[in-house]
């Protein structure tokens, strides 16, 4: 049964969804919702039954200690909700979770079922997966969706994917047939530096985001952040001469296949964030673009942070990964 007590009407809610896991590359998605969670101080007001969707030995509970008590958490999915101020106000329902091990139609139900008695509009589902594309140029995002007059009205793609999927293809899915509105958001990673976090995929996620659902997102430190992780990788990349010549192909690549797509809509849509943002400091970098300053990197798990490629490839472009729905 679901119970929304203590949660007050909302206005024009749209639900935001990031699950940890297959779908989340980098930590970039996650990440993404965490952000707009902690910005805005959300408050969780639901968490689904861990019981029901997880198995433990795959996603193990935690133990910690609370004024000498020792607690479990449990991993699980979590709602909660925020208001975004401004001329007009509107509300975001914040789904985090983890990729659940079982019931996955069960699980979507549930969340349609919030999504539901919440008056939600809209869901939009981010992801994050790895691709051929080069950590020196903007992140690519791509918009899916299952419905073709969204598509039209906003800009985004039907999606065409055939292959295995996720959970965010299957909400996605669940939300069609439900006749709710949704669209998919992804971010691609390069592959060759895929540790979590990648702060500047989080950022063009976001600034995805603002734009599609018309809102202000307050960026806090990402901008830097993505600045200082960018210097991180610059400088691994300098000292492996092989990381080094893979990198340039993929750069020669991206900006062979882009050179044709500098249309009046991407500028106009840079232009008008730049004047959202104009008031209250500097324009973010464009598509989570960071280019020189800040220091220190995000990498680990390895001693060079990097993925070697086995041999740089020496063809012309090819086609990116394409996302998946």
């Amino acid at each position: 049964m679901i119970e929304l007590e203590g949660v007050p009407e909302l206005i024009d809610p749209v639900m935001v969804a990031a699950f940890e896991g297959w779908n989340d590359a980098g930590d970039a998605a996650s990440t993404a919702v965490a952000h707009l969670d902690r910005e805005w101080k959300g408050e969780v007001f639901a968490a689904l039954d861990a019981e029901d969707y997880y198995d433990f030995q795959v996603n193990r509970p935690t133990v910690w200690m609370d004024a000498g008590v020792r607690k479990i958490t449990w991993p699980t999915t979590r709602l909660s909700v925020v208001r975004v101020g401004g001329e007009k106000p509107r509300d975001l329902v914040l789904v985090r979770g983890i990729e659940p091990s079982m019931r996955w139609r069960s699980f979507c139900n549930e969340l349609l079922g919030f999504a539901h008695e919440l008056g939600v509009e809209l869901v939009v589902v981010l992801g994050a997966l790895l691709g051929d594309t080069p950590h020196t140029r903007p992140v690519p995002i791509s918009g899916t969706t299952s419905d073709a007059d969204l598509a039209r009205r906003m800009d985004l793609e039907e999606t065409k994917y055939e292959g295995p999927t996720g959970i965010v293809g299957v909400l996605q899915e669940a939300c069609t047939h439900a006749g709710v509105p949704a669209v998919s958001l992804w971010a691609a990673v390069p592959h060759y530096v895929s540790q979590p976090p990648n702060p500047k995929a989080t950022l063009a996620l976001l600034n995805r985001l603002e734009d599609l659902i018309d809102v202000r997102i307050p960026l806090g430190e990402l901008p830097e952040d993505a600045r200082a992780w960018q210097v991180g990788v610059d400088q691994l990349a300098a000292e492996d001469s092989e990381v080094a010549e893979y990198v340039q192909t993929l750069e020669e690549a991206r900006d062979t296949a882009e050179l044709p797509e500098a249309s009046g809509e991407a500028i106009a849509r840079e232009f008008e964030r730049y004047l959202r943002r104009r008031d209250g400091g500097g324009p973010p970098l464009p598509g989570g673009h960071a280019t020189d300053g800040g220091e220190g990197t995000y990498l680990r798990d390895n001693p060079s942070g990097l993925t070697r490629p086995p041999k740089p490839p020496k063809a012309g472009p090819e086609d990116e990964d394409s996302s998946e729905d």
